[in-house]
């Protein structure tokens, strides 16, 4: 592996130690693909959900997952094209999903982080469920402080880890990892939106306080320009999650596809783009290490 050292992850923040608690809860309740669990008929017909009851409490807002197509449909377009022969980093890890799709897409090697330990050990073993494990490697890593080399990754892969980070702090590792040429994707909620933004401070078990306070915004987003030469933005799901309630009827997908049609206008409207749930970022051209 291509690190300067082993990683050890001692003496942390109290931030870090309450994201770690609430990783580990999380990911010992939910073991792999947490974003689909609400389309299935019955959470019985996974073996990566394990109790039910702690299910329906820990992860009540999967149901908002129904109607991500648009936004995980651009993800994968930035990450998975020309992909091949790559050497990427899943930052930030969680069960490891993407970084097995990584993989499965071509990429030469895969590297997957993440601070929660219960995490890595659920990517591993998907990775190793999938014959993937020669070309994958998670590590339990404190992603503000990695011990990558500088200019190591083609490409960097980070969904909705940014708010949970000392955000300077996680860009500047971004950067400094990332090759010239290179680019980082990431995939974070937006805090402008009132009712979702409402929504999230009557759900405090879902998430820590740190996440809560620090759900980002654009001129966090922008904030980047620290760090990179380029910056590229694109905001998803208004009216789509108004198709939230019915994501179990029959009518579900023609009405999804009606409401995707109007975010589709609204997203190209300053003000009201900002009232997005999601955005898909693009960090390129790392400034000077």
């Amino acid at each position: 592996m291509k690190s300067r050292n082993s990683p050890v992850i001692e003496n942390l923040e109290e931030r870090k130690i309450k994201e770690i608690e609430h990783s580990d809860r999380r990911r010992t309740i939910v073991t792999g693909f947490e974003y689909q669990t609400d389309t299935l008929k019955s959470h019985s017909n996974t073996s990566f959900v394990g109790d039910g009851k702690e299910f329906e409490k820990h992860f009540s807002n999967m149901k908002f997952y129904s109607i991500t197509r648009r936004s995980f449909a651009y993800r994968d377009s930035l990450v998975y094209t020309d992909i091949g022969k790559k050497t990427v980093l899943d930052y930030c890890c969680g069960n490891g999903e993407i970084g097995n799709e990584m993989a499965q897409k071509g990429a030469g090697k895969v590297y997957g982080i993440d601070i929660s330990e219960v995490a890595v050990k659920n990517a591993t073993q998907l990775s190793q469920r999938n014959g993937l494990s020669d070309l994958c490697t998670f590590q339990v890593m404190d992603a503000e402080h990695t011990t990558f080399d500088d200019s190591y990754f083609d490409l960097i892969h980070e969904y909705g880890a940014l708010h949970h980070l000392d955000l300077d702090a996680a860009f500047k590792e971004l950067a400094r990892t990332l090759k010239p040429e290179g680019k980082v994707v990431c995939t974070e909620a937006l805090r402008h939106n009132p009712f979702i933004h409402y929504y999230r401070g009557r759900t405090p078990h879902l998430r820590t306080k740190w996440e809560y306070e620090h759900i980002l915004g654009v001129p966090e987003i922008m904030s980047g320009s620290k760090y990179f030469g380029e910056i590229n933005v694109r905001f998803f799901h208004i009216a789509a999650l108004a198709a939230v309630p019915f994501r179990k009827s029959s009518f579900f997908l023609p009405f999804l596809s009606l409401l995707e049609s109007f975010d589709r206008i609204f997203q190209r409207i300053p003000y009201l783009q900002k009232m997005a749930w999601v955005a898909v970022i693009e960090y390129k051209r790392p400034r000077e290490k």
